[in-house]
């Protein structure tokens, strides 16, 4: 209880790391006001009638683990948590979702794992979704701790660049602006970029080499708000392409 009596100056002290926790909610709201103006304007068709399936494509799993952290975060885990998070938002506005995995596993079995076998399966999902929209989630990696944030490649596929830039321009916009990193085509040595039919970009959502990164790639929070500006983009290409 306050002694109104006395009189005492309670400072209220913000971290860092409290700073951009209310940045990120404040941008995670504009996301959702986006999002929302689309949903009130083609909600009967989203729920009822669309003709597109979101799949997502968290990268790596299993035996594969991918780039792994100076903390030994694995960017497997990562990956699928993020893209757990999407399937839920996705549905939950009324979109198909199709998940090369949704387990820690690879799509090829443990005992005879094949990288280039697995891409292959991961491709083949896509291509034969009848409205596919592939979003690869993925993390960078580099020898030095130095390189942050994120990009989004995209796939030579039509609308893959679209898709790509928009996703990419919203990350930048809304969680870091200070990225000046650009969407780019994703590189031919891409196996699921390079051999799908559909529009697919492959987003990088951090550095797992920048241990500041891999704090936030680590918070539940922050994953949400990476799924939620990754599905409002999807959204959003959706609505500028007038198809859903």
């Amino acid at each position: 209880m306050f002694d109104l009596k006395r009189r005492k100056r309670y400072n209220i002290f913000i971290s860092e790391w409290g700073r951009l926790a209310l940045v990120l909610m404040i941008a995670a709201a504009m996301v959702a006001i986006t999002a929302v103006s689309v949903l009130r304007e083609r909600w009967p068709t989203l729920v009822s009638t669309t003709q597109h399936t979101l799949v997502i494509d968290p990268g790596h799993g299993g035996f594969d683990g991918g780039a792994i952290s100076d903390d030994g975060s694995k960017e497997s885990n990562i990956n699928l948590a993020i893209g757990l998070k999407m399937r839920t938002l996705a549905e939950f506005v009324g979109l198909n979702t199709v998940m090369t995995r949704s387990d820690d596993s690879a799509r090829t079995d443990y005992a005879s794992y094949s990288e280039h076998e697995d891409l292959v399966l991961r491709t083949a999902i896509a291509n034969n979704t009848p409205g596919a929209i592939l979003v690869s989630v993925h993390q960078n990696d580099f020898p030095t701790g130095q390189p942050s944030g994120a990009q989004v490649l995209y796939a030579a596929s039509p609308g893959s660049e679209d898709l790509g830039k928009t996703m990419h321009g919203n990350l930048i916009r809304l969680l870091d602006p200070q990225n000046r990193r650009v969407a780019a085509p994703a590189p031919k040595s891409l196996y699921i970029t390079s051999h799908v039919k559909c529009p697919a970009v492959l987003a990088e959502c951090g550095f797992m080499s920048n241990n500041f990164e891999v704090e936030k790639l680590n918070s539940e929070s922050y994953r949400g708000m990476l799924a939620l500006v990754m599905v409002g983009s999807v959204l959003q290409y959706l609505s500028q392409t007038q198809t859903i």
